[in-house]
């Protein structure tokens, strides 16, 4: 049986590709490996069970990556190509003979320089440009899907819940990536927001806030070229995906406040409410802000249990995930 070792190894090799790849590049997050060609790149999903995701056999990466060409396709059509299969005989080739033994998401390559938050390094991001990603975000949310399915996702167990899989997921991260006091101060800080809040949660529930959303809004989502892309929405867990608006508007918020623009967040933040008209998702700004500071916090600590990672890696993983936990701490003084 073909480990995923041996298909990442005959991908860094230009014959496994349908045309010449001039040059390939690697590039790895906890849950992918992403092959950069000249024109495109090939996302295979690590054969992975964190818990709020399972990769684990092939028919569920196959699932995920139509799921995901899917979803990408509301905010980025033409970025999203197809799902390929990863076929072997004498050889592993994409679209190739013999079985199939992985699939990858193929896509169209983005200039890296055009990433926001390249662009954002440069100091290269203005009113405008924020003002028009607002104005994208209120689009979406107003078409998001929001009737059909959501009726089975009652908002606030899934706040409850979400909370409690990313608190029992930390633990071990515990004296390493976040101190024990902190870990136990958010707890209770968000504990008594839910209960202090829960007719607020409803409420929007009830009026239709809670829609199919991005899921992971970041300034390393985004590029901007002759339009905007907001890319890699979340397919792998509707829990998830499946939440108030609030929680995409705090991601982006949240992460131009880590990278020191708190004047790009506040913009946003006041851009997307004017688009929308949705004041009331001020009150649960801090919440959500708090939210993806942690689940970021989270996920950049798995990086340190992650074999295909180098030390070095390892060591500046450990200094961002120390980060988001600092800011997710910072945001409770306002819950």
């Amino acid at each position: 049986m073909t480990d995923q070792k041996q298909v990442v190894e005959a991908l860094l090799n230009p014959k496994a590709y349908e045309d010449d790849p001039q040059g390939i590049e690697l590039v790895q997050t906890h849950i992918s490996f992403v092959f950069l060609t000249r024109e495109f790149v090939y996302k295979v999903k690590k054969a992975v069970n964190l818990g709020f995701l399972d990769f684990t056999s092939l028919e569920k990466r196959r699932f995920f990556c139509e799921r995901e060409l899917e979803l990408n396709r509301r905010l980025c059509g033409d970025m999203y190509l197809e799902v390929v299969p990863i076929n072997e005989s004498d050889d592993i080739r994409i679209k190739g003979e013999g079985e199939t033994i992985e699939y990858a998401v193929k896509m169209k390559r983005m200039p890296q320089d055009r990433m926001l938050s390249k662009l954002l390094e440069q100091r290269k991001v203005d009113a405008n440009l924020i003002d028009e990603i607002a104005k994208i975000m209120s689009k979406f949310h107003s078409e998001a899907e929001t009737k059909n399915r959501i009726g089975k996702y009652e908002l606030d167990p899934i706040v409850e819940i979400n909370w409690k899989e990313n608190f029992e997921q930390t633990v071990e991260f515990i004296g390493s990536t976040i101190s024990k006091g902190m870990y136990e101060q958010i707890n209770k800080k968000i504990e008594d927001f839910v209960k202090r809040n829960l007719l607020v949660f409803k409420k929007r529930m009830k009026e239709g806030k809670v829609r199919n959303c991005h899921g992971d809004v970041h300034s390393g989502n985004i590029f901007v070229t002759d339009t905007v892309y907001i890319f890699d929405a979340i397919e792998f867990n509707e829990r998830i995906s499946y939440s108030d608006v609030a929680g995409d508007v705090g991601f982006l918020a949240m992460d131009l406040d880590f990278k020191e623009r708190t004047d790009l967040s506040n913009s946003f933040v006041e851009r997307y409410i004017r688009y929308s008209g949705d004041r009331e998702l001020e009150v649960l700004l801090p919440f959500y802000k708090c939210y993806r500071a942690y689940v970021r916090g989270k996920v950049v600590s798995f990086r340190l249990k992650d074999p295909n990672i180098s030390d070095v890696d390892k060591k500046e993983a450990k200094k961002e995930a120390e980060a988001y936990f600092r800011l997710a701490f910072g945001y409770t003084k306002g819950l």
